[in-house]
């Protein structure tokens, strides 16, 4: 999987360069950089959503603030369902915890490659870090107790390893159960990777990125009902990020921001 990312990420900055269609005045760009974004990503552990602030201090340096959440999974985590007693849905055999984050940070981002014109591809290094705190939420399971030969109910319990087997789980509890538990776990975390920028229009950014994170708690998640879990999170990922470039100098609206600027 390593081996791919740093495949796409050569060619990416090999097509970087290449002349497309469309005009970028140069005088204009040091002021509508300033860019406002939120990305999806699909991580090696997990999910993240991440909202970015960016602003411009020189031609090709920007920092910026930003805002995540974040889902962990344990490599462990399989996939089961009750086909004995054919009940709906699926469950994770042994786990303990839902468990998500919520952090923020600061970093700076550099352009490598410039865009020359809208048809283009900016490449960019970006790198930050902050705090982040992660939530861990206990998960019930609807546990079939036998009550005699022909006999049982389904009671909402919290997995135990010494006594719950797969076919004693119907399947998962709400959600919302278990709220009311949530234990906090402080940390930290630190993102890298690269940016690559190609929207044709000169207002709104698209863009893919690719990289590595690290995310670290003061202590082990019990996600799992084993003694591999984890206290530190290494992660690559890939992430879609959209979003808006800002004028400073322009009043404009939103329509504005979405209106691509004509040619001259």
């Amino acid at each position: 999987m390593i081996k791919r990312l740093w495949h796409v990420i050569l060619l990416l900055v090999i097509c970087g360069p290449l002349a497309g269609q469309g005009d970028i005045d140069p005088q204009d760009r040091i002021f509508w950089r300033n860019e406002k974004s939120i990305g999806a990503a699909l991580n090696s552990d997990g999910w993240s959503v991440i909202y970015r602030d960016l602003r411009q201090f020189s031609p090709n340096r920007r920092w910026f603030i930003e805002g995540s959440l974040e889902g962990f999974k344990h490599p462990k985590e399989i996939k089961l369902s009750n086909y004995y007693f054919q009940s709906p849905g699926s469950f994770v055999f042994g786990k303990l915890n839902s468990t998500w984050t919520l952090g923020a940070g600061a970093g700076y981002q550099g352009e490598i490659f410039e865009k020359r014109d809208l048809g283009g591809v900016s490449v960019s290094w970006f790198a930050g870090g902050g705090a982040t705190v992660l939530f861990a939420k206990p998960i019930y399971y609807k546990i079939i107790v036998l009550l005699g030969d022909d006999y049982y109910t389904i009671e909402e319990q919290k997995f135990d390893l010494t006594i719950h087997q797969p076919l004693d789980i119907m399947s998962k509890a709400s959600f919302f159960k278990g709220f009311d538990e949530i234990k906090l776990y402080p940390g930290f975390y630190t993102r890298a990777g690269f940016n690559f920028e190609y929207s044709k229009n000169d207002r709104v950014t698209h863009a893919i990125e690719v990289g590595a994170s690290l995310h670290g708690f003061t202590s082990k998640i019990p996600i799992m009902a084993t003694e591999d879990n984890k206290q530190f999170f290494p992660s690559l990922f890939v992430s879609y990020r959209i979003g808006m470039i800002l004028d400073p100098v322009s009043r404009g609206g939103l329509l504005d921001l979405l209106r691509r600027k004509p040619a001259e």
